[in-house]
């Protein structure tokens, strides 16, 4: 004992961060809003699995089966992405019964060796069984939120209450702005500590200014966004007469496509504003620069929107900006009904703390009927230096 060194708590932190750091992951990205839909969440979603994959995890994506694209598909740097034939139920949005997601999800889990379930969107169903199945399969979860919720409508109630048993024993949330960490805290009841705040970004060289392309004899307003509801687009059409009869310099530049589009055209066609209001429909990415260009102020009206990516294109072009203002450790089955039930309330967590439980049993049935041990396990794709053998196993250098 005497030849015993003292230890320097300092080395032991470092070295523990080093270890941590150093760790790979094998990451189940899961929402209902992945490609070939577009939107914020599907870019966020693919972008942040290449820089995850950069870094040297192994990251999947599981979504619903959109159309024929169903099965499995590889995207950029071997991202494997699974399309679940999954019954979608409104607005991309599948059905939210939590029980006919687990065979399918528990596959995927298992056949990938997942580590971490990091689901996404309050508004996704399947994201929201994903973090269920997880949780009853001992898997480390993590959330991040890309909108905004109120608290008195009837469907806010409904989604926050859900969102509450969601993550009251998620590890970690990730918000993309403070103001959505502020509304997700609120709305789940959450600790502030576990919520982190990472916003979203822009790549500055897309988006740079061209004043030359703008008119000077008139102001024109630049609004990109998916033409529904939840967009703000009906709020839209009420302000567009308004603005166009107090000041007759003022013109519309309005990019998107989507169901609330009548909305638009009836507003252009009741106020003849043929002249001033420009639809443009869909645009490619690579279109979006040189639309933004063409305005002096760029207006957000989304109703949900925590951190619109187009805000950020448009201060990139020059414009001027104008928004509607708007980690703890795995749980064992016993405690996380205690925190159910705690937290969610005697009515809901209740409620809950029964279906999780009948998740657990149902896990344990699919369990006795298909081993894990008897799953094949996926071959790893992910990488640029990842390479099919002949035999259908992983080559390295």
């Amino acid at each position: 004992l005497g030849c015993e060194q003292a230890i320097n708590p300092t080395d032991m932190q470092s070295a523990f961060s080093v270890r941590v750091s150093s760790r790979k992951h094998n990451i189940c990205m899961v929402s209902d809003f992945f490609y070939p839909n577009m939107g914020g969440v599907e870019s966020h979603i693919y972008q942040l699995s290449q820089c995850l994959i950069e870094k040297g995890h192994k990251v999947v994506i599981a979504t619903h089966a959109y159309g024929r694209r169903k099965g499995v598909r590889y995207l950029t740097n071997g991202l494997k992405v699974y399309y679940l034939p999954l019954q979608v139920m409104y607005n991309q949005s599948t059905a939210t019964t939590c029980f006919h997601s687990l065979p399918l999800l528990r596959c995927v889990f298992v056949r990938e060796r997942i580590t971490v379930v990091h689901a996404h969107s309050s508004f996704s169903a399947m994201a929201h069984d994903a973090l269920f199945h997880a949780k009853t399969m001992g898997l480390n979860t993590v959330f991040t939120d890309h909108s905004l919720f109120g608290f008195a409508d009837v469907s806010s109630v409904l989604t926050n209450k859900l969102l509450t048993v969601s993550l009251c024993d998620t590890n970690h949330i990730v918000c993309v702005s403070y103001t959505s960490k502020e509304n997700t805290v609120l709305r789940a009841a959450l600790d502030p500590e576990i919520v982190s705040v990472i916003p979203n970004a822009v790549d500055p060289t897309d988006f740079t200014p061209d004043p030359s392309q703008r008119q000077d004899d008139r102001i024109t307003i630049v609004v990109i966004s998916r033409l529904v509801y939840r967009k703000g687009i009906d709020l839209l059409g009420g302000i567009i007469p308004e603005l166009c009869l107090k000041h007759p310099d003022l013109h519309f530049l309005i990019g998107g496509e989507g169901p609330k589009r009548i909305v638009l055209e009836e507003v252009r066609e009741k106020y003849q504003l043929h002249d001033r209001v420009r639809l443009l429909g869909a645009l490619e990415h690579k279109d979006v620069r040189g639309v933004l260009v063409q305005g002096h102020i760029f207006l957000n009206t989304s109703l949900t929107e925590a951190f619109c990516m187009a805000i950020v294109e448009g201060a990139s072009c020059g414009l001027q900006v104008y928004d509607r203002v708007a980690g703890e450790e795995v749980l064992a089955l016993d405690r996380r009904l205690q925190r159910l039930r705690a937290h969610c309330g005697p009515v809901a967590g209740s409620i809950f703390a029964f279906v999780a439980v009948l998740d657990f049993l149902f896990l344990l049935l699919l369990q006795w009927l298909v081993p894990d041990r008897v799953m094949d396990v996926a071959v790893d794709t992910t990488g640029p230096r990842r390479l099919w053998s002949k035999d259908g196993t992983e080559q390295r250098e």
